[in-house]
């Protein structure tokens, strides 16, 4: 048994959590050369940060998202010489319907050409290969995408190598001012950053109910590239339009909207995104569908997958698609898109609560170190 009183490490600020939110902090610290040690329950990232896209989607953000976003792109480029599966692949958001296409020119207007360049229906299929109906689309070559499987790990090593000490299959059991009490010992630091994802109700409880903190849960799926045909950029339907807050002052997407209530309602309750990235290897990550609740049941629904394998043929194509992988993501989802707290003198609670991490975290936690440490 190890004794609370021992002493594990001592350092300027200590991270709760490796998944990419806590990673983006150490990162920011080591930055500006503080020391820091990372505490992680797990033998590495397994949670969020390596079971979703690898998308980083910054231009279809709004607001704080898309600052956050548009500093995180240049970081993650940045990092691609560290070892860092990174690159520049921007988005094509694909339309099949006439009110798609309207939204993705409204779009197009709002944010100008550096942003968004509308494609036509030859341009979009020469990018991506697709099924019949596509009416055209839109590339935002701003984005960039990573290998969600590697990132988060070599984003990690990188670290380590910068002086970063972790703390793997450590628990934390306190958090307080000046410590964390761990599985292992007591981490002494100046300031603590809590980076825990959706499980910020096991530490604070309080906290997370107040700022109406659930658990969303997605089917996600690795499929075999039925065109065996390289795909540079992410892909986005239709669907996406509804899920990203950068569409919102788009007047055409409430006709979007109202379309699919008619005539695919199930796609709706199921909340899902139809997108897709490809990996390194050729394979292809499609989903996904959005739960809510504050716990996850054990159980998968069998029919959740079989309708991103039946929407995803139907997007490029074909017949069927054969599954390599299935697993369920989970995240916080909260009403409002980050939760940032101060529990205590010295602790920040940081949680991106709506499903953009990736997206944003590297460009949110130098903000966030700057208010706890200026």
């Amino acid at each position: 048994m190890t004794s609370l009183r021992t002493q594990l490490d001592e350092v300027d600020l200590v991270v709760v959590g490796a998944g990419i939110v806590g990673l983006a902090h150490a990162l920011a610290a080591v930055e500006r050369g503080i020391s820091v040690a990372v505490v992680e329950r797990d033998a590495g990232p397994r949670g969020a940060s390596v079971r979703n896209f690898g998308h980083g989607c910054a231009t279809a953000q709004d607001g704080a998202a898309l600052r956050y976003a548009m500093a995180a792109r240049e970081i993650w480029l940045g990092l691609a010489a560290e070892g860092v599966w990174a690159r520049p692949t921007g988005t094509v958001v694909v339309a099949r319907a006439d009110d798609e296409l309207a939204v993705l020119r409204e779009f197009a207007e709002l944010r100008g050409p550096d942003h968004v360049r509308l494609l036509d229906t030859a341009e979009t299929r020469a990018r991506v290969t697709l099924g019949d109906g596509v009416v055209g689309g839109a590339f935002l070559p701003l984005d960039v995408r990573v290998n969600p499987r590697q990132a988060a790990p070599a984003l990690a090593a990188a670290l380590a190598a910068r002086g970063v000490r972790f703390h793997w299959a450590t628990a934390a059991h306190t958090i307080g001012p000046g410590e964390v009490g761990t599985s292992r010992g007591t981490v002494r630091a100046r300031h603590v950053v809590v980076a825990v994802g959706h499980d910020v109700d096991r530490h604070f409880p309080d906290l997370a109910a107040d700022a109406g903190v659930a658990r969303c849960s997605l089917h996600m799926l690795r499929v075999r590239d039925p065109h065996a045909r390289p795909i540079e950029p992410a892909v986005l339907t239709g669907l996406s339009l509804l899920r990203y807050d950068g569409f919102a002052a788009c007047p055409s997407l409430a006709a979007v909207r109202a379309r699919f209530e008619r005539d695919d309602p199930g796609l709706l309750d199921a909340g899902v995104n139809l997108m897709l990235t490809q990996l390194p290897d050729g394979d292809l990550t499609i989903g996904d569908t959005h739960a809510y609740a504050s716990d996850v049941a054990p159980y998968r629904a069998e029919e959740l997958d079989a309708v991103v394998l039946a929407e995803t043929a139907r997007l490029l194509g074909v017949g069927s698609l054969t599954v390599r992988e299935r697993w369920r993501g989970v995240y916080a989802a909260a009403p409002e898109p980050f939760l940032i707290a101060s529990p205590a003198e010295g602790v920040r609670l940081v949680s991106v609560t709506s499903g953009i991490g990736m997206t944003t975290a590297l460009g949110l936690a130098p903000e966030v170190l700057q208010d706890l440490i200026p």
